[in-house]
């Protein structure tokens, strides 16, 4: 009998061990370097290509953090959705199945309409401006607003203001979008500016996008220089206008349960690379969009239309009503400090 309980009381104590292992945190860690550092490996999921402002910002956060730590902390990435897309990364990441994540801001319009702000028609004029914002108060304020989920937003990372493209016609003014059918990262916004000019949207997945457009599902889309080059579009597309209408801004997310895990040394380390890679991301994204415009020109693969000053007005013409239909909705204080920085 003596045995038989002295068995089971070691079975159970052996549960409950790896039990509180494995809940502990899923970036699996051993804590006790001589230097405090903990050994864990961490995981950066992001759905773009590896010639991208993204990629290049997540390989300086790896490199940094891993030099820094001595090699105690290991970062995976995983680019072009090899991991998870956009569908699924956020569901994961809640889930601590993965640490980072640096998805379009616009994803997040379903869990607080703030993050519409990259979708408000020409309202910043460059990356510097978008930058200024989201460091800023009301900026930093949504990118905290997810921790009722159990992520934290930690910094924003640029790519860019976003231009058409699409397969049917030039598009030169507001009424040649009418018919037309794009594909947009989703959200009310997007939706309202393409319902403003006449044209259909649909939300579909990065990484299947080439795909629906090849099949024609979509008659087009928008995006920015560098993800329209690294992921090929202007090969199955005939037309591009350069609009800077919109913006694809993307801030690196993390799981609150693995970042409050993190002893003080740890924390310090992994700060400094995010840092490094926030750095980096920010230099790349004007160099890499003007290389990728470069390099779509140098194709010869499709008709591109720069419009005059005089044309991008009459586009600001038509969208002008939806600052005041989103005033309320995004929240006048917010709106009113970007629409500050973009007097600038």
């Amino acid at each position: 009998m003596g045995k038989k309980y002295s068995f089971f009381v070691f079975l159970l104590m052996l549960v409950l061990v790896l039990s509180a292992c494995n809940d502990s945190e899923k970036a699996s860690g051993e804590a006790g370097s001589d230097d405090g550092v903990t050994k864990m490996t961490v995981k950066f999921s992001h759905v773009v290509a590896e010639n991208t402002p993204k990629h290049r910002g997540a390989l300086a956060m790896k490199e940094y953090i891993e030099k820094e730590s001595d090699g105690k902390i290991k970062v995976e990435i995983y680019p072009n959705s090899s991991l998870f897309g956009d569908q699924d990364e956020y569901q994961n990441l809640v889930a601590n199945n993965i640490q980072f994540i640096a998805p379009d801001l616009s994803k997040f319009v379903g869990n607080n309409p703030q993050f519409n702000m990259p979708s408000v028609p020409f309202l910043f004029k460059n990356d510097e401006q978008a930058i200024e914002f989201w460091d800023g108060e009301k900026g930093q304020e949504i990118l905290s607003s997810l921790t009722g989920d159990g992520v934290l937003g930690l910094s924003m990372w640029p790519n860019g203001g976003k231009h058409l493209t699409n397969d049917v016609k030039p598009i030169k003014e507001p009424a040649d979008l009418k018919g037309l059918k794009f594909r947009t990262q989703g959200g009310q916004l997007l939706e309202t500016i393409y319902k403003t000019l006449g044209a259909g949207s649909e939300s579909i997945p990065f990484g299947e996008l080439y795909t629906a457009l090849d099949q024609g599902v979509v008659d087009g889309q928008e995006n920015t220089f560098s993800n329209i080059e690294s992921k090929k579009f202007h090969e199955v597309q005939k037309y591009m206008t350069v609009m800077n209408h919109t913006r694809v801004d993307y801030a690196i997310f993390t799981n609150t349960k693995f970042w409050e895990s993190m002893n003080d040394a740890t924390r310090k380390i992994v700060e400094a690379g995010i840092a490094e890679g926030t750095k980096v991301a920010r230099e790349e994204a004007k160099s890499l969009n003007d290389q990728a415009f470069d390099k779509i020109k140098e194709s010869g693969s499709i008709e591109i239309l720069e419009l005059t000053p005089e044309q991008v007005e009459e586009f600001r013409k038509v969208l002008a009503p939806i600052y005041e239909e989103y005033r309320d909705v995004i929240g006048a204080d917010v709106l009113d400090a970007a629409l500050e920085i973009s007097k600038k």
